[in-house]
């Protein structure tokens, strides 16, 4: 079910991805949609698409990393989708992107139920980086979160402005993070549940971090707006914080999860 579930979510993403930036006027209305989600679609399509099926596609080879893998290509997707349900205007497209986020809990759900927690934590103990993967986790994750708190404080009492697809993203992080939090928390206590979670925020959380950079790359081009080079700086650096527990992760369960 998780593998039917999972190719709908990849189709629908392709469909309104390429609708997104076939019909441009069409799916964003709005200038300032459009300067946001025409690049995030490619993003969607040349990194979200290939993550779930290049999981999908690895677990059916019998490979432990596609499984671990997997849920958080499906978190990646609801994240994206979070922010796109709240920046659009309501129209029908909001059934697509509600539908991808709702399926991707579904299929996240099923595939932890299907999971053999205690197999997996004997062949991933003490081998992977649980306190180095755990700790970063939870610090990005309380970072962004707090980040997120301090900007919704701004705008309450009118010390800042957030435009609709701003206001989208910060809503999907307070949403998000917490989940990186807690799966980091589980992680550092070496708990079965954190080393199926840690790996899939991992993953999920250094893909977010490659989207966003090849995003800033493709503004320029796609909605011709300045490049941002101190944001690119910044994030490439917070990025790499996550993606060297990450590349440590993937490394242990290659060498004992086959």
């Amino acid at each position: 079910m998780s593998y039917i579930i999972s190719f709908v979510i990849a189709t629908l993403m392709t469909g309104i991805s390429l609708a997104g930036l076939l019909y441009q006027r069409n799916s964003y209305p709005a200038e300032e949609l459009r300067r946001s989600f025409v690049s995030n679609d490619v993003v969607n399509l040349f990194i979200g698409l290939p993550i779930l099926l290049g999981s999908m596609w690895l677990t059916r080879r019998g490979q432990l990393i596609g499984l671990l893998f997997w849920p958080g290509a499906l978190f990646y997707v609801i994240y994206n989708y979070i922010a796109y349900c709240i920046a659009m205007p309501f129209s029908f497209l909001f059934i697509p992107y509600l539908a991808l986020v709702v399926l991707s809990v579904y299929a996240i759900i099923g595939l932890f139920s299907r999971m053999n927690l205690v197999v997996i934590q004997e062949r991933l103990s003490r081998a992977v980086p649980e306190r180095f993967g755990g700790g970063v986790l939870v610090g990005l994750g309380a970072l962004f979160f707090l980040q997120g708190i301090g900007q919704v404080a701004g705008v309450l009492f009118g010390q800042a402005i957030l435009s609709k697809p701003d206001l989208a993203v910060l809503i999907a992080d307070l949403l998000i993070t917490p989940a990186w939090i807690v799966g980091g928390v589980m992680l550092w206590k070496r708990q079965a549940f954190g080393y199926i979670s840690g790996m899939g925020l991992l993953f999920q959380a250094s893909m977010l971090f490659v989207g966003l950079l090849v995003f800033f790359i493709l503004q320029p081009f796609l909605a011709t707006v300045p490049f941002p080079l101190s944001d690119f700086v910044v994030i490439a650096g917070m990025g790499l914080v996550c993606f060297i527990p990450f590349a440590l992760f993937v490394r242990a369960v290659l060498l004992r999860g086959k």
